[in-house]
């Protein structure tokens, strides 16, 4: 799918934007200062697939710290900053990759343009990130007014010559998301960072995200992205992956075909599937895996995927690609799979 074409940033060896990849994005909600902690959940994140992570900046402590964590992560590191544009400042020379201000909290635009002029002089791209709920109160609360909050704060980057620029417009709103990034694309040349913000747990953040982000992204907009989730944030990443698999963006990511059980079934599935759920996530391959119930749609599921199998009476029929290879007992079938998975 070709994406939107938008310029191109670079975020510590990372490309973002001018590409028909899309980056996946998480951020720590430990303690940024917790140097053991913080390093410690951006490395299972690195794990699960995530490529570019962002922590919060609450205090001088926090700035600080970003040198060590740099030094014992291997993935761009971005630092959130609210309120107070010296922890910016002190973050870029401690070494973070980029910037994300939210011009909704910081007005001083002389200390704005210090921030610029040192991630000008270093090579440091800014996010500028709009919240539908942090707006200046100068607006009002609109898709139009998101555009006007970037446009304004826009205006002082470009005044001085500086275009390593990320946008992203978030509000807790999927409909409002969509209308926003859709007004955004047309606006704006620059890399766009999707994401429903305060978005809740696991189920509702997966719905409204997959509903306002797979709009978006099958239409072709959107250079990075994140799940917001309130939850362990690989979680976060995991959603990500799935998501951009079924909008056919990334295709390094397993897919799972299962059927949701009846009164049919005759072997006991349902553990067999959740097995295979987390093995997957540990899984980087384009396969297509099928675990069927019955011989209603099984059969033929389990024929158009790479791998999998169709159940009957305490056994299953194994079939790869498209060819049934032979009957295997309930408690050997997840074993079978995997083997046929790692040999795929």
């Amino acid at each position: 799918m070709k994406r939107t074409q938008t310029r191109t940033i670079n975020v510590g060896g990372v490309q973002i934007g001018g590409q028909n990849k899309v980056i996946i994005q998480s951020m720590t909600n430990t303690k940024t200062k917790d140097v053991e902690a913080t390093v410690n959940q951006i490395l299972r994140l690195e794990e699960v697939g995530c490529e570019i992570i962002r922590v919060a900046i609450l205090d001088m402590e926090d700035a600080k710290a970003v040198k060590e964590i740099k030094e014992r992560i291997h993935i761009p590191l971005v630092c959130d900053i609210h309120f107070n544009p010296d922890f910016a400042i002190e973050a870029i020379k401690n070494g973070t990759d980029k910037i994300r201000l939210n011009p909704g909290n910081i007005e001083d635009e002389n200390k704005i343009r210090e921030i610029v002029s040192l991630c000008k002089e270093r090579h440091i791209p800014i996010r500028i990130g709009i919240n539908a709920g942090s707006l200046n109160k100068k607006y009002q609360h609109c898709e139009e007014a998101m555009i006007e909050s970037a446009k304004d704060h826009l205006r002082i980057l470009e005044d001085m010559d500086f275009h390593d620029i990320c946008l992203s417009f978030k509000s807790s709103d999927p409909l409002e998301c969509i209308n926003v990034y859709k007004l955004a694309s047309e606006t704006f040349d620059y890399p766009i960072h999707l994401g429903v913000t305060e978005a809740g747990g696991l189920i509702n953040s997966s719905i409204k995200s997959s509903v306002a982000l797979g709009n978006l992204l099958l239409d072709g907009i959107g250079d990075t992205i994140r799940i917001s989730i309130s939850d362990d944030p690989v979680e976060e990443v995991k959603v990500a992956k799935k998501l951009l698999r079924v909008c056919g963006i990334r295709m390094d990511v397993p897919n799972l075909v299962s059927c949701p059980t009846c009164g049919r079934l005759q072997y006991d599935m349902l553990p067999i599937v959740k097995q295979m759920e987390e093995y997957l996530e540990t899984v980087n391959k384009n396969i297509t895996v099928a675990i069927m119930g019955c011989p209603v749609n099984g059969p033929t599921e389990a024929k158009r995927a790479d791998v999998g199998v169709a159940g009957g009476k305490e056994s299953a029929l194994l079939i790869k690609k498209g060819e049934i290879i032979r009957s295997i007992p309930q408690d050997k079938v997840f074993e079978t799979l995997k083997e046929e998975i790692e040999k795929f």
